[in-house]
């Protein structure tokens, strides 16, 4: 018998499960990052637990107490919980030998983000890739997920695919068609290669915002080039990678691009999978990274907002982008008290305009 995912608007009752390994990990920014995943995907987080982990529980990666204590929370809640979120990468079975403790449906950190990819994809290009990373996900999940995938409704977070399309949870189908995505991806990737060759040809100077999911980079492309791109105060509200002109004054263009947001532990499935966006990254000549600078909370030694630079710029040095950087610290009309502003950096908000022409001034310069 087929098991089907579909695309269905639930609301959800979600209880969230954090799990700190190391030192360096900050209990509060993980907490936040989880809960905003969890809303962006449409999910009500009903409550958040967190542990301290030295050795893994093989069979549930939390220990037996941990396990005792969200039990307890589900049967005792006024509201019914539909779903418990685990802040890290589960194993099938981890997944159902959770949902047969908790009774309920368990997503781990991967699948929410994949879940949020399926929802926001919305070029032919970003249902290709989003498809393609379920199906990596599911397919060393298969054995224990046809086991348990029935047992909640098979609808909701974590079991949609992108557009109108469903998944099958059968072994033979999920390797033809990953066969399939590959080969139609690499067709698309071919062609855009083909663009970006024009593109590069050009005498126009190539500009890529990068950063942290919901810093507001599609607000500044708005802004910078008076277009009209979705824009949402949500994590990965754009998908879609977007070029547009923006005029530099003297009769000088170039050509802006909008990426795919970063986020500290992106799932292998999705960096494979949007590959194209980083591309576009590592291509340009120049990038405006933007920050969401009103991040202020301590985590460790620094701010939440320098660690998200760090980030980033990790992952920026890995795909090999270029070294020619503006940090734009977005998000300035949030702030409550002066911050130091280092050399490649400068201070705007979208929302009042403030710092657009002294960010337009460093572009001149850099490109």
């Amino acid at each position: 018998m087929k098991e089907m995912f579909e695309n269905k608007k639930i609301q959800e009752n979600a209880v969230l499960i954090v799990i700190c390994s190391k030192k360096t990990d900050n209990k509060e920014r993980k907490i936040d990052e989880i809960a905003r995943l969890s809303l962006t995907a449409g999910l009500n987080v009903v409550e958040s637990f967190y542990q301290n982990i030295k050795e893994f529980n093989r069979s549930t990666v939390i220990g037996k107490g941990k396990v005792e204590e969200v039990k307890k929370y589900i049967k005792d809640s006024e509201k019914t919980i539909n779903v418990v979120v685990i802040d890290y990468p589960l194993t099938g079975s981890q997944v159902k030998n959770l949902e047969d403790e908790f009774g309920v449906k368990v997503i781990d950190r991967v699948g929410i983000i994949i879940d949020i990819f399926a929802q926001g994809a919305q070029s032919r290009e970003a249902k290709l890739q989003v498809k393609l990373a379920q199906n990596l996900y599911l397919l060393p999940r298969l054995a224990q997920m046809q086991g348990s995938s029935g047992r909640f409704g098979g609808v909701g977070v974590g079991m949609r695919g992108p557009g109108e399309s469903k998944l099958e949870l059968n072994r033979r189908i999920i390797e033809k068609e990953i066969d399939s995505l590959k080969k139609q991806i690499d067709k698309i990737k071919t062609q855009r290669q083909v663009s970006r060759k024009e593109r590069l040809n050009s005498k126009l100077p190539k500009i890529s915002l990068v950063g942290y999911t919901n810093s507001g980079k599609s607000s500044l492309l708005n802004l910078l080039t008076k277009e009209n791109i979705y824009a949402d105060d949500k994590y990965f509200a754009t998908l879609d990678t977007t070029s547009r002109k923006l005029y530099l004054g003297e009769g000088e263009y170039a050509l802006l691009t909008d990426t795919v947001g970063f986020i500290s532990d992106l799932p292998h499935q999705l960096v494979d999978a949007f590959s194209s966006t980083l591309e576009e990254a590592a291509d340009a000549d120049l990038l405006l990274h933007v920050v969401d600078v009103s991040l202020q909370k301590k985590d460790g030694d620094k701010k939440e907002y320098q660690v998200n630079i760090d980030i980033t710029n990790k992952l920026l040095d890995e795909i090999g982008a270029t070294k020619n950087r503006i940090v734009v610290l977005n998000k300035c009309d949030k702030l409550n008290s002066p911050i130091e502003i280092k050399e490649n950096q400068v201070l705007i908000s979208t929302k009042t305009s403030k710092g657009i022409e002294n960010l337009l001034t460093m572009i001149k310069k850099r490109v």
